[in-house]
C-alpha cells in the first residue's frame, strides 16, 4: 500500500458560476447553494441555462462525490445524476480515476474528515490547493478497495432501511392522531368514523371551530407538569463527565444532532452529582417530552431513560391524565400556535407562562387511552429501531478509519 494525494487521482472541476439574477424561487432547474447542499433546493434556474453550461462547463457524472468547500467543510453527496446545478467553488468534485480510487472508496475515504491544517485545527475554507494535497496514506488494491467499501456499504444500507421504516411508522402515528384528533374521524361506538359518519359537532366559540359533542378546551399545561432546566457553572470541570458515567443532561443541539429521531437517551455530555447540585438540577423520569423553548423553539424528542436538560427548554413530565404520544403528538400538532407565542429580539423563546395559557382541545380520554395504546406498539418498533440504527452507526464509525488506514483487512 502506498499513499497518493488527490490531486493525483484528478482534477478538482466545479460548475460555472451562476448569479443571483440567473435564479428564481418558482420554477426550473433545482440549483443547490453550499445553505441547500444535501438538503432541498430553495432557488432554480432556467432550464435553457442549465443545458448550455452543462454542455459547455465542467458537470459531474452520475456517481461523482460532490464536496462542500465552505460551510460544513467536507460534506459529501454521492451525485444521483438528475437534473441540477451546484454552486460554483463551493462545492466541487474530483474527476478522479477508478482505476487508481474507486467513487466508493472516495467516498469513505472524504468520512474521515481528512482536511486539517498544518496546525492541527480544523479549516474553514477548502481551496483547491487543500484538497490537492490531501493525502490518502493507504491506498488498497481495487480488489480491497470494493472489500471495504461492500462491508461499509452493507452497515449504510442497513441504516438507510431502518430510516426508512421509521418514517414510515411514524407517518403512520402521525396519520392516525390528525384522524383521531383534527379531522375527528376516530372511531365511535359502532366503530365507524365519528364526524364522517354524522357524529354530531358543537361550535367552540373559544376555539371558533366545531369540536366533537363532550369535548371542551383546557390549557397545554393540562398535558403534564412542564419543567425547565439549567446550565452547571461549565468553569468547574468536576461538573461534567463524558462517556454515560453521569446523568444525562440534554441542550437544543443535542435534540439538533438527534434530529431524524423520535427518541434521546444521552447527550453530548453529562452532568455529575456535584454538577446537579451546583445548577438546582431535578432529574426528570423516562417518557419525559423534551421541548427545546429557543435556539431553536420546538424541537421535540421523547426520553427513554431519566434525564435533565439545560435551560432551552420546556419538557412534560405525563404525570397527569395523558400518555407520552398524546403529549409529544399535540404539541407536534400545535408547533405553529407555539412558536407564534414566542418572542425575543436575539432569538425567539418561549415562556412557562405563556406555553402554559395556550388553549388546546380537550378530548375524550377513553379515544385518548385507545390512541395510547395503538402508538406505543408502534412507538416500541421505533424505538427499537432508532437503537439499532445507533449501533450500526457506531460499528461503521469505529470501523471506518481502521479500514481506510489498513489496521483491519477486509476479507
Amino acid at each position: 500500500m502506498s499513499s497518493i494525494r488527490l490531486g493525483e487521482i484528478g482534477k478538482i472541476s466545479m460548475c460555472k458560476r451562476i448569479l443571483k439574477s440567473q435564479t428564481n424561487e418558482f420554477s426550473g432547474i433545482p440549483f443547490y447553494k453550499i445553505s441547500t447542499f444535501g438538503g432541498t433546493p430553495t432557488v432554480y434556474i432556467d432550464e435553457k441555462i442549465y443545458r448550455e453550461y452543462k454542455e459547455k462547463y465542467s458537470y459531474p457524472k452520475k456517481g461523482d462525490i460532490l464536496i462542500s468547500a465552505a460551510g460544513t467543510i467536507g460534506k459529501t453527496v454521492i451525485f444521483d445524476g438528475e437534473d441540477s446545478y451546484f454552486q460554483d467553488s463551493n462545492i466541487v468534485w474530483i474527476e478522479n480515476d477508478e482505476s487508481k480510487v474507486t467513487n466508493q472508496f472516495l467516498y469513505y475515504f472524504l468520512q474521515t474528515n481528512p482536511f486539517i491544517t498544518t496546525n492541527g485545527s480544523t479549516i474553514k475554507r477548502l481551496y483547491n490547493d487543500n484538497l490537492r494535497d490531501t493525502k490518502i496514506p493507504n491506498v488498497p488494491s481495487i480488489q480491497q478497495q470494493n472489500q471495504i467499501t461492500d462491508i461499509l456499504g452493507t452497515l449504510d444500507k442497513k441504516i438507510q432501511t431502518n430510516n426508512q421504516i421509521n418514517q414510515e411508522l411514524e407517518a403512520m402515528a402521525k396519520t392516525l392522531y390528525d384522524y383521531w384528533f383534527v379531522q375527528f374521524d376516530f372511531p365511535d361506538q359502532n366503530g365507524k368514523p365519528y364526524k364522517s359518519s354524522g357524529g354530531k359537532m358543537v361550535y367552540n366559540p373559544e376555539l371558533k371551530r366545531e369540536i366533537p359533542e363532550g369535548w371542551g378546551v383546557e390549557k397545554l399545561e393540562n398535558l403534564g407538569t412542564i419543567v425547565g432546566g439549567s446550565t452547571p457553572t461549565k468553569s468547574i470541570s468536576d461538573n461534567f463527565t463524558k462517556g454515560g458515567e453521569g446523568y444525562s443532561w440534554i441542550t437544543p443541539n443535542d435534540l439538533s444532532n438527534n434530529k431524524g429521531n423520535k427518541f434521546i437517551k444521552n447527550g453530548e455530555i453529562d452532568v455529575t452529582v456535584r454538577g446537579l447540585k451546583d445548577a438546582g438540577l431535578k432529574l426528570y423520569p423516562e417518557g419525559t417530552v423534551l421541548m427545546s423553548s429557543r435556539a431553536p423553539v420546538g424541537y421535540l424528542a421523547i426520553s427513554t431513560k431519566e434525564i435533565t436538560t439545560n435551560q432551552g427548554f420546556k419538557s412534560f413530565i405525563p404525570d397527569k391524565k395523558y400518555g407520552k404520544n398524546y403529549i409529544y403528538y399535540t404539541l407536534q400538532n400545535n408547533l405553529k400556535v407555539i412558536e407564534q407565542h414566542a418572542s425575543g429580539s436575539t432569538f425567539k423563546e418561549i415562556s412557562a407562562t405563556v406555553l402554559k395559557d395556550i388553549t388546546i382541545i380537550q378530548p375524550n380520554l377513553d379515544i385518548v387511552k385507545k390512541f395510547e395504546e395503538k402508538v406505543s406498539s408502534i412507538n416500541s418498533y421505533i424505538k427499537v429501531n432508532e437503537e439499532q440504527k445507533q449501533e450500526l452507526t457506531q460499528v461503521r464509525d469505529w470501523l471506518l478509519p481502521m479500514l481506510m488506514n489498513g489496521q483491519v483487512k477486509a476479507e
